[in-house]
């Protein structure tokens, strides 16, 4: 087993309670409790898929695909990775505006990844095209900034302090990779990764935008 896992920003401390992070967080553990409760039922009427939204149909998908995912892996990857970004983000833009970045981040994530497999009818799940959004926005506001995070290589784990530059840089160059090894296979893949990589292009050509008063240099 290999991988890095982020646990939070090690270089500063928001000066304002991330009430929308948790928010987010709680709403998606929440919606996921309700999908091992409700089954494949409640994931079919909630998760959006290319071919309908292609089609003008169910586009309320876009926003209520961002709150399910398809395992528990799934939902603690993106929680954590959440939790390590979304706070300074948060921060920097203010509740209301990081909200509203936040839901237009997953939106822009998933219409991506529609128009690249329109007639897909795969549902489209997790909190990964918004977060990724997120990463995007951190990466413009505090490329500096060192962040704690557990390195898996086999058995060997240890903490380290990385450069948020360095960490998100690594995994949209994975991101980018994983398009290409994808694109080769017949079978495709279950995982949007152009959604991933649209939703951190966006976020980090919008961010400054959203961005509201003062933050700490970085």
């Amino acid at each position: 087993m290999t991988g890095v896992i982020p646990f939070s920003d090690a270089s500063r401390r928001p000066e304002t309670t991330p009430i929308v992070t948790v928010l987010l967080i709680a709403i998606n553990a929440i919606v996921f409790v309700a999908e091992l409760f409700q089954g494949e039922s409640f994931v079919m009427q909630w998760a959006a898929t290319a071919a309908d939204i292609t089609a003008g149909h169910r586009l309320y998908t876009l926003v209520t695909s961002m709150f399910l995912h398809g395992s528990w892996s799934h939902i603690i990857g993106n929680m954590l990775f959440f939790w390590a970004f979304g706070p300074g983000v948060e921060d920097a833009m203010g509740h209301v505006r990081y909200a509203f970045f936040y839901l237009v981040g997953g939106v822009v994530a998933f219409v991506a990844q529609v128009l690249v497999t329109p007639s897909s009818t795969v549902p489209m799940v997790g909190a990964s095209g918004a977060i990724a959004a997120v990463m995007g926005a951190f990466l413009v506001m505090y490329p500096r900034d060192r962040i704690k995070s557990v390195v898996l290589l086999g058995w060997w784990v240890n903490i380290a302090f990385i450069p948020a530059a360095v960490l998100i840089g690594v995994w949209f160059l994975l991101q980018l990779i994983t398009i290409g090894v994808v694109g080769h296979q017949s079978g495709g893949g279950g995982v949007a990764y152009v959604a991933h990589l649209a939703g951190l292009v966006f976020g980090a050509v919008i961010a400054r935008v959203f961005e509201g008063g003062e933050k700490a240099p970085a």
